[in-house]
Formats: C-alpha cells, structure tokens, sequence
C-alpha cells in the first residue's frame, strides 16, 4: 500500500503497556477461536460468548511510555493511517445507507486485555466489541497471519482491520442487533446467521478498499494479497489443516471461496448496498 507515517490517529487507545486490564463485561466476539487456536497453538474454543519524523514515544492509557520495536513501531503507525483512512471513508459513505457514522476506538494491547466484552488473550485474535464499540488487536497477530497461515503483506494486515471496521458498521446500521436477536430465538440458525454476518464485513473491508484504489492508494499486488487474507480464514481450510476433514454444518465465517468472492464484490461496486448477505444464496 502507498501510506505515509504521520501522528498517532487520535481514536488509538494503547494500552500495551498497561496489561490491558481496565474495564468489565462479559462475551467475545470477533475472529473464530478455532482459527486461534490453530494460529497460536492454543486450545481458546472455550473462550466463546457474546506523521513522518521523529516523534515522542507512545504513551499508554495509563500515561506510562510504551517501548517498541523499531518494527512495532512501523505497524502501529500503519494500522493507525488504516484505522483514521477508512473511517473517514465510512464517514462519507454511510449516510447514504442510511446512518451517520461514528468512529471506533482501535485499543492496542499486549497479552491480555478488558473490553465491555469480557477479558480477551493475545491468541483471541483482532475482535470487535459492539458494546464499547471498539476494535481490539494485539499487533503480534499479524506475525502469527504470516507465518502460519501464509496471509502476506501490508494489504493482508490491512484487510484484518477494515474486517473488524466492517463489524462496526453493522452495529451501527443494527445489523448486529438484529443478527443477535435472530440467533438468539432460533438458535438452529446460529451459524449460518454468524456465516453471512462475517461475509457482509469481509464485503465491507473491500468498500473501503474500493475507495482506497480509487484515490491510487493500493500497489500492484494488493488485491492479491487481500484476497488470499480473505481465503486464509475461510472455515474449510482451516478445518481441514486443523483436524483433516470438513465440517460444514459447524461453519461461523464461510468457505475461502465465500470469503475471496464477497471482499471481491465490495471492491467491484465500491457500495455497501451491494454487501447483502442476508438475500438469497451465499
């Protein structure tokens, strides 16, 4: 991606050097624990619920220095151009689907951290807390998307944050809500309702992307790199890499294919409208 380092976004909550252990709740949402678990090792299924220059170094929300890396650095600096570029897309774009949008926090952790959606670890992965409405990622993840899923590049990070944006734009059109209230009365249709949730925010990562190419942001290769992120977290592959076989009926986010063709279509229309996930087949 073609991205210039500036200031720090000013909806960036760090808390790396915090522990990330500030507020209550309870549920976790966000990227499938069964992909954490293979990402990181772990058994986390039990987890599951609801400017370019020298500048000082970051401070974290409790006002203690942060120390990072040269190239933590540099990812925190892009993931923050990502977060306050595709907010001020969304910013322009949604009202014509029928909302104002408000910016999300992104919070920066190490470890372990407390959202108004329970207690999270680093294996967790990137999430997206509709309840304080805040996108959580501890930047170790994006190793651990390269390495063992073989997600490269700085447009596959990239799509992993414009993923978790795309959740909250659902909370705020109350598409969430509804989804919820779905699941909840009939519960049979639980997976299939969280399979097309998380194809409409994969489809949604691409609006954004449509805009950034528009505006001669993306490289050659970009798109690649997007869309093999999309089909690294598709629930067949990692099924099969993780127990052999492939269960469909257990499916949270969609096959790769799925994946791969709604972040496709986002960027085809550039619209959210074309983002439907709830009509007709998948």
């Amino acid at each position: 991606m073609r991205w210039t380092p500036g200031n720090r976004s000013n909806n960036i909550e760090d808390r790396r050097g915090s522990g990330g252990m500030r507020m209550a709740g309870a549920g976790i949402g966000g990227i499938v624990l069964v992909v954490l678990s293979l990402v990181f090792g772990v058994d986390l299924t039990g987890l599951g619920g609801g400017g370019g220059g020298d500048q000082p170094p970051p401070q974290a929300a409790g006002g203690e220095v942060v120390q990072e890396t040269p190239e933590e650095k540099e990812l925190a600096d892009f993931v923050s151009y990502v977060l306050d570029d595709a907010q001020g897309t969304w910013a322009k774009v949604l009202p014509a689907a029928g909302a104002q949008y408000r910016d999300a926090k992104l919070v920066l952790f190490r470890d372990v951290v407390q959202s108004a959606c329970g207690t999270a670890q680093s294996a967790t992965g990137p999430f997206y807390c509709p309840r304080d409405q805040k996108v959580y990622i501890d930047l170790g993840f994006y190793a651990a998307l390269d390495r063992k899923l073989g997600a490269k590049g700085d447009f596959a990070q990239a799509y992993v944050l414009a993923h978790e944006l795309g959740h909250h734009v659902q909370h705020l059109l109350g598409t969430e809500q509804r989804v919820r209230q779905l699941s909840e009365s009939r519960p049979g249709s639980a997976n299939q309702l969280s399979v097309r949730l998380e194809l409409q925010a994969d489809c949604y990562a691409r609006v954004w992307a449509a805009s950034s190419n528009q505006r001669g942001n993306l490289s050659p290769g970009d798109i690649d790199e997007g869309l093999a992120a999309a089909a690294a977290v598709g629930d067949d592959r990692l099924q099969k890499m993780q127990q052999g076989t492939v269960s469909p009926e257990s499916f949270t986010h969609g096959t790769s294919q799925q994946r791969a063709s709604w972040f496709r279509r986002g960027l085809e229309s550039g619209r959210p409208e074309s983002c439907d996930t709830f009509e007709g087949s998948l």
